[in-house]
């Protein structure tokens, strides 16, 4: 007698899950972007291949074939910074924050990365923000920022509301283009970032912001944004982007962030 029952094991209900996720992670990823619609059209192209098999049409279903047996390394190259952000997402968040890695251990060894200064980066965004000079500030955690860095000047100095006021004020030769925080140091100025090509962003935010949310997209640090128009403060992390937040606001943000990773502040 024929089993017209499948046996569904709890193997296959747990890789079911584990598909459902992936697929869900990449959503996020690309939601909003144009990959989006390189996406869609991947799969009509396979849906089509599919449908050219079942049809039996040879010319077209050998060519087709042949584009789908590429497929991988086209995707490769097409969603290159998906892909950098889909795996900078499960190093940040299921890897950076397990109880023991060897980053920490080389860390309690050195003795660890300087302490962030909160609240000088604090008085400068107040100041920066009254002055209505506009600005594009990197403050890193845990990616290797120094390829950003070497686009820009070198500077590594002690971060303070002064040299930041500076360096954004609209003579100084240096205030076009984002500064990277690293630790308790100034590491650089004049950096150019990667644009974000979010098809999302509300039409009064400009190319500062969309750098800003292109390196969140492809780092895991936090960049806030000062608008030259409105004097208006913007903060961008993980890809996502918090418009005309207060300083209240971005001072909460800051310390939530920063304290939870170790990073805790130094009211100096």
């Amino acid at each position: 007698m024929v089993n017209l029952f499948i046996s569904v094991r709890i193997l296959d209900i747990f890789d079911v899950i584990l598909t459902a996720l992936l697929f869900y992670q990449i959503y996020r990823i690309i939601k909003g972007t144009i990959a989006i619609n390189i996406f869609a059209g991947i799969f009509a192209v396979y849906i089509l291949w599919l449908l050219v098999r079942a049809l039996n049409m040879q010319l077209l279903g050998s060519i087709l074939g042949q584009v789908i047996g590429v497929g991988v390394i086209a995707l490769i190259i097409v969603f290159q910074q998906e892909i950098r952000r889909f795996l900078l997402l499960i190093g940040t968040r299921y890897v950076s924050n397990r109880t023991f890695s060897i980053e920490k251990l080389f860390t309690s060894v050195s003795g660890g990365r300087p302490l962030i200064r909160i609240n000088s980066l604090v008085k400068s965004f107040k100041k920066l923000a009254e002055k209505r000079l506009g600005a594009l500030i990197v403050i890193a955690r845990k990616s290797e920022l120094e390829s950003y860095a070497q686009t820009g000047d070198i500077l590594d100095a002690v971060t303070s509301s002064r040299l930041l006021e500076s360096i954004f004020c609209r003579e100084s030769p240096l205030h076009d283009g984002a500064v990277i925080i690293i630790g308790d140091k100034v590491h650089a100025a004049r950096c150019v970032l990667p644009v974000s090509e979010s098809i999302n962003l509300p039409p009064e935010l400009g190319m500062r912001h969309r750098a800003a949310l292109g390196m969140s997209e492809q780092t895991d640090a936090v960049v806030v944004v000062i608008s030259e128009e409105t004097g208006r403060m913007s903060i961008t992390d993980g890809g996502k982007i918090k418009p005309n937040v207060s300083l209240r606001e971005l001072t909460e943000y800051l310390e939530k962030e920063f304290i939870r990773d170790s990073y805790v502040s130094e009211f100096t």
